[in-house]
C-alpha cells in the first residue's frame, strides 16, 4: 500500500472517531489505487461501493486537511462522483 494510501486511511479513521459510514463510498485517488468507507470504518481496498469519488493525490489530501471544500472541488471538476449523490452529500460532513 502507497504512503498515500496509509495516511489517507489514518486521516479518514481519525475524523469518523472509530464510527463507522452508513452506506459505502469509495474514494479512487488518481495514480495511487482506492479506499473504502463503511459500517467498518476507512481501509485500502477496491471493491464495489454505493458511490464512488475521484480525485488527485493533491485534491484528496486538500479535502481531508480542510483546505479544499468538497462540494466546491465537485464543483469546479476536482473531484468526480458516480453513483449515489446523497452518500456523497452524507460524506462531506465525515470529511469536514
Amino acid at each position: 500500500m502507497s504512503d498515500v494510501l496509509t495516511e489517507a486511511v489514518a486521516a479518514l479513521n481519525a475524523k469518523m472517531g472509530g464510527a463507522g459510514f452508513d452506506g459505502s463510498a469509495k474514494f479512487v485517488i488518481k495514480d495511487e489505487g482506492a479506499i473504502i468507507i463503511d459500517g467498518a470504518g476507512a481501509r485500502a481496498s477496491d471493491e464495489e461501493a454505493d458511490v464512488t469519488l475521484t480525485a488527485s493525490a493533491e485534491t484528496f489530501r486538500a479535502i481531508l486537511e480542510g483546505d479544499q471544500n468538497p462540494t466546491a472541488a465537485f464543483m469546479t471538476g476536482k473531484l468526480s462522483v458516480d453513483g449515489d449523490m446523497g452518500l456523497a452529500l452524507k460524506l462531506s460532513s465525515v470529511l469536514a
